[in-house]
């Protein structure tokens, strides 16, 4: 058999240290994105914040792609800088604020799952090994807050990656407590495992405990709805019955869905990313850069490098070695401030792109003038990519003139009227809450006769649709629903 050798053309993508910066910093929000300055500003020295100082030269592109050529054995800075030029590259302060003009307010912490459950995870006495056995089996919790993959899978994986031999009984024991953290069901296998570490944390009562005896013993009855079943195995009343029934309906049986709902509220002071005010019938746009400092490269490493390069014929090995140091943090410098600055372009120009968008709200913020928009209209409108827009759209909040909304809030889905009319699907699911509010809990209105009733008042929605809208608003199916 032999051997060909062949030459193929591949193109490949490869993002530059700038564009990583940049995309690192678009998805952190304000106070994120504040704490990862002063990271920077501790980790390179060639970094420095600047306050109510005039903004001056700046080191140009051409300045630093001749220090570019540098490498180990020809470390000669070359005319790196002319004799007027002193590197002043900072962020222009002008647009800051002296006053913050913005209110704190409560607000659900947008937080992940993963990021609430390794908070908690670091505060357990676990040793090293058993951190990262409980470290891995969050990673493994799906977005609902159930552990899908069996233990012995698991087993297996820390094996191969970790090379930690753990049984799945080893395992197990640390699931357990993994299932103490909040929230509450965390961490369970299925329905049943999760509603009772819900239950077992409820104060002890006999509808609690009549509660526990039915999901442990008579969960296939409780699932159907065999409740008469229920009340002859058990020999208890109705009454009785429908108490126990009362604790489980209030259990939550997707504990990963929400930080809020049932389960205990993570609650913080949310700081808006973004300020659109509505005054005499325009709307404004701020970006809230009043804790983001002016950054510039230091100017002792300017003149130290100017040095350098007077003396360019005379430099020793230790001298290159240095000289390359403090460039290779001059560049640094230099791509971490060009990264915020362009984080902030891109934050104002998607935000502005979601103002025009949604011109009618944030004039009245009327909840009912939210058109649909999803992240493709947006990225259309700032030439951005998708991807881009969802990064933005993460973790970030817009203060009004009245109220602080993550700025998730205003995408939403197109549906459409008999009509042809778009509408927004939060239309949709405002009057699904509403039809399961209004229904009868004996009864509870099942997934085909939400689709009838949508249907009936002029939506075109199909059944798969109610019952996704449904589950986004963390409302049980029917059966979950019905009362004694």
């Amino acid at each position: 058999m032999a051997l060909k050798q062949q030459q193929e053309l591949k193109q490949t993508q490869r993002l530059s240290p700038l564009q990583m910066q940049v995309i690192k910093l678009i998805e952190l929000n304000n106070v994120e994105v504040e704490d990862r300055i002063k990271q920077e500003i501790e980790e390179n020295p060639a970094l420095e914040t600047t306050e109510n100082e005039p903004v001056d030269s700046s080191i140009t592109d051409d300045e630093f792609s001749a220090a570019d050529d540098l490498t180990q054995d020809d470390m000669i800075l070359g005319d790196y800088f002319s004799d007027d030029d002193v590197p002043d590259y900072r962020i222009n302060g002008s647009q800051r604020k002296s006053e913050p003009d913005y209110f704190e307010i409560s607000y659900y912490d947008d937080k992940s799952l993963h990021d609430f459950l390794q908070e908690q995870i670091g505060l357990l006495d676990l040793d090293s090994d058993r951190q990262t056995i409980a470290e891995y089996i969050v990673g493994n919790i799906d977005e609902n807050g159930y552990l899908q993959r069996d233990l012995l899978s698991i087993s297996n994986d820390l094996l191969f990656q970790q090379q930690m031999e753990v049984t799945p009984l080893q395992l197990e024991d640390v699931l357990y407590e993994i299932q103490d953290l909040d929230p509450a069901g965390i961490g369970a296998r299925d329905l049943q495992e999760c509603l009772l570490i819900q239950l077992r944390r409820e104060k002890p009562s006999e509808e609690v405990n009549l509660a526990i005896t039915v999901i442990s013993d008579y969960f296939e009855e409780f699932s159907r709805k065999h409740y008469d079943k229920i009340i002859r195995q058990l020999n208890i009343t109705q009454d009785k019955l429908r108490d126990a029934m009362e604790v489980i309906i209030s259990l939550n049986p997707k504990p990963g869905n929400t930080l809020g709902g049932t389960m205990q509220t993570a609650m913080n002071n949310i700081t808006p990313d973004f300020i659109v005010d509505s005054y005499n019938g325009e709307v404004t746009i701020q970006l809230n850069n009043s804790n983001i400092p002016s950054l510039r490269v230091n100017r002792n490493f300017s003149e130290m490098l100017k040095g350098y390069s007077d003396n360019k014929t005379s430099m020793s090995t230790d001298d290159k070695q240095a000289m390359l140091f403090m460039k290779q943090k001059v560049d640094s410098a230099k791509w971490f401030i060009d990264a915020v600055r362009q984080r902030q372009n891109t934050l104002q120009r998607t935000m502005e792109a979601i103002v025009s968008i949604q011109y009618d709200f944030f004039l009245t913020e009327d909840e009912t003038r939210l058109k649909p928009m999803i992240l493709k209209d947006v990225a259309e409108r700032t030439g951005f990519d998708i991807s881009t827009i969802s990064r933005v759209s993460n973790s970030k909040y817009v203060q009004t003139n009245t109220n602080i909304y993550p700025l998730k809030y205003f995408f939403s889905e197109a549906m459409q009227t008999v009509d042809g009319e778009d509408i927004s699907s939060r239309e949709v699911k405002s009057l699904l809450m509403e039809s399961i509010e209004n229904e009868d809990s004996v009864k509870p209105l099942t997934d085909d006769q939400l689709t009838k009733i949508l249907n009936s008042k002029g939506y075109v929605i199909a059944r798969r649709t109610v019952a996704k809208y449904r589950e986004q608003l963390n409302i049980p199916v029917a059966r979950l629903r019905k009362k004694l």
